[in-house]
């Protein structure tokens, strides 16, 4: 059954082995970097320790707030931007004077929206850009909201995918933006192709390869719908993060995932086994079906892992 996760508050953090929590939580308390205003939290057999700010092996993971978390404006952070639900100057100036890594208050003017998936942002405190740089599990991506779609909620799943991604494994990111699961998959797998349709994400993702040193990584400015005719390879693994309108695409996949292969594919659901006919049409078995997060009342974004198995 799948269980919704109700909405708690963003936060950096550190993730670190159950037995060495309290040893890295001192440490933490000694350097000024714990946020004492949440409460650690435990994610099988290791703790998340929430911290004031970005730093190096951070994720962004939602916490309970403790009884001395100040009540702020809602809002997501990525990187140092920090996104309102609403646009409130005043509450934008108490999350910049509250959030000390925090360089820039925004608003969404949009919503997600084109054929590049971008939004419009209205800069209400701080500095004038929509520009930043998000640290992630020893990767720093650079990001421009206005031009590139990009979730920094998704860092966990980027390190799941990357614990089951084989050293040989040639992988396709069908919608990459800026290259997170791309180069976080690269750590690993043997070659990446890194397609989308966004010429402004693929700038961004080429800066981001350099950035991380990462030299396996073949960046593609393409539809994805035109891969199958562009791309001769069949891969071991591809990643379909395009939750508003991925259905479309899968057809795609498939064609382009070998026989045992596995699909990543992300979508807003609001019953569970939503695409289970769809995907066994293509000739696709669910492995795994998870909520990643809830994204509105009665619809959650989902991910469905799919082995391949070819029609019968």
């Amino acid at each position: 059954m799948i269980q919704v996760v109700s909405e708690m508050v963003g936060q950096w953090c550190m993730r670190v082995p159950a037995r060495e929590g309290e040893t890295v939580r001192q440490a933490l308390i000694r350097e000024g970097a714990l946020d004492h205003s949440l409460k650690v939290r435990k994610d099988g057999p290791a703790l998340l320790i929430p911290v004031t700010g970005p730093r190096e092996g951070a994720e962004m993971c939602e916490f309970e707030p403790g009884p001395s978390h100040k009540i702020l404006p809602r809002h997501e952070l990525v990187g140092g931007i920090a996104i309102m639900q609403e646009c409130d100057g005043t509450g934008a100036e108490e999350i910049l004077a509250a959030r000390q890594s925090v360089h820039t208050v925004v608003c969404a003017s949009s919503e997600v929206e084109g054929e590049y998936r971008t939004r419009e942002f209205e800069v209400l405190a701080g500095k004038p850009t929509t520009r930043t740089e998000v640290p992630e599990y020893g990767h720093r991506f650079i990001v421009d909201l206005s031009r590139a779609y990009f979730s920094a909620r998704l860092s966990s799943e980027r390190q799941r995918i990357l614990e089951q991604t084989g050293t040989r494994e040639i992988v396709l990111d069908m919608f990459a933006g800026v290259g997170p699961f791309a180069i976080t998959l690269a750590a690993r797998a043997a070659f990446v192709v890194a397609a989308d349709l966004n010429p402004q994400a693929i700038g961004l993702m080429i800066e981001n390869l350099a950035k991380n040193r990462v030299n396996n990584v073949l960046p593609m400015l393409a539809d994805a719908h035109h891969l199958p005719a562009l791309l001769p390879w069949q891969f071991d693994r591809i990643v379909m993060n395009l939750p508003l309108s991925g259905t479309a695409f899968l057809g795609d996949a498939f064609w382009l995932c070998r026989l045992g292969g596995t699909i990543h594919f992300y979508s807003l659901v609001s019953a569970e086994g939503e695409h289970a006919d769809t995907i066994a049409n293509f000739g696709g078995t669910i492995l795994a079906e998870r909520v990643v997060r809830s994204y509105s009342p009665g619809q959650w974004h989902a991910a469905y892992d799919i082995v391949v198995r070819g029609k019968d």
